[in-house]
């Protein structure tokens, strides 16, 4: 029999890795500076940054959720919070500024910035504590399996869109401005803003209902 709980939360692990992956942001800029700089090795290396950083910050959305855990309007809240983020960056991709390679600082090593990265910027708490771990612990409600799907794909398709987009930036630097960069920016921003308004149908149950 086909799980299809189990698909949806693939299908949503997939689209926002895909879309975090490849929208502009910090670790995208770093990504590409270091691979203009370094070599696709080292943009590969902050790739694999978000492998480091985002479990601290999943564990600290838990425990602020738990808190929250009882409290309707509380709840509402992050879940309208969720909505304006994903609303946010759907728009952003749907009008995707021309990324350049930014001039960085000396560091240790291009893993290291990119953990330094993902740690001093907000989005990554933002989208955990308002989108990501809601849909974590919905997929936990039914079973490790359905939460590790979700975890599973989420990661695959994040640190896959980087490392693709490094060896794009490695074979063609007029792929950043290219149109098939844009196109694809554009379809996933739709997609988050449709994520975005059931997650506001969320937000609004809840606060009614608190």
């Amino acid at each position: 029999m086909i799980d299809l709980a189990l698909g949806d939360f693939l299908l949503r692990g997939t689209v926002l890795g895909t879309a975090a992956g490849f929208s502009p942001g910090p670790l995208t800029v770093l990504v590409i500076s270091e691979t203009l700089r370094r070599g696709l090795r080292a943009g590969g290396m902050v790739a694999l940054a978000p492998l480091l950083t985002d479990l601290p910050i999943i564990a600290l959305a838990v425990w602020l959720l738990d808190a929250a855990a009882g409290q309707p309007a509380l709840l509402g809240g992050i879940a309208l919070l969720g909505a304006a983020f994903l609303f946010r960056l759907g728009w952003e991709s749907l009008r995707p500024p021309r990324l350049e390679a930014a001039a960085e600082p000396s560091a240790a090593g291009s893993l290291l910035r990119g953990v330094f990265a993902n740690f001093l910027n907000p989005n990554p708490y933002v989208f955990w504590i308002g989108v990501g771990t809601p849909m974590l612990l919905a997929a936990s409600a039914r079973s490790v399996l359905h939460a590790a799907g979700f975890a599973g794909a989420f990661f695959f398709c994040l640190v896959g869109s980087k490392l693709v987009l490094a060896r794009l930036v490695h074979r063609s630097r007029g792929f950043l401005g290219g149109k098939a960069y844009r196109r694809v920016l554009g379809l996933l921003g739709l997609w988050l803003m449709a994520y975005g308004v059931l997650l506001l149908v969320e937000g609004i149950r809840r606060l009614t209902a608190g």
